[in-house]
């Protein structure tokens, strides 16, 4: 199976962590933590691992690590199961 990838745009400190919607083909998150020593990029994971209801570990942010426009690849998940958990 290969691995799921899905470009995101992250708005550091926002009031709230959230799921915005999609913008085009990224997908658009508010992170209350501010982009200082990785804690935003900790709060992008977590909160994609709560919204998809899947491991952290299964998440790696493959570029953009001091960016807002990330690339984050999902192992062991198709595009198609990635889109699923994503409309649930």
């Amino acid at each position: 199976m290969s691995d799921a990838v899905l470009k995101v745009t992250v708005l550091p400190r926002s009031s709230i962590n959230k799921v915005v919607g999609f913008e085009g083909d990224t997908l658009k998150l508010k992170v209350k933590s501010a982009p200082v020593d990785g804690l935003a990029n900790r709060d992008l994971i977590a909160l994609l691992s709560k919204h998809l209801k899947i491991a952290k570990g299964r998440m790696e942010i493959v570029s953009g690590h001091s960016s807002r426009i990330k690339i984050i690849k999902f192992h062991d998940m198709s595009d198609d199961e990635l889109l699923a958990a994503l409309n649930d």
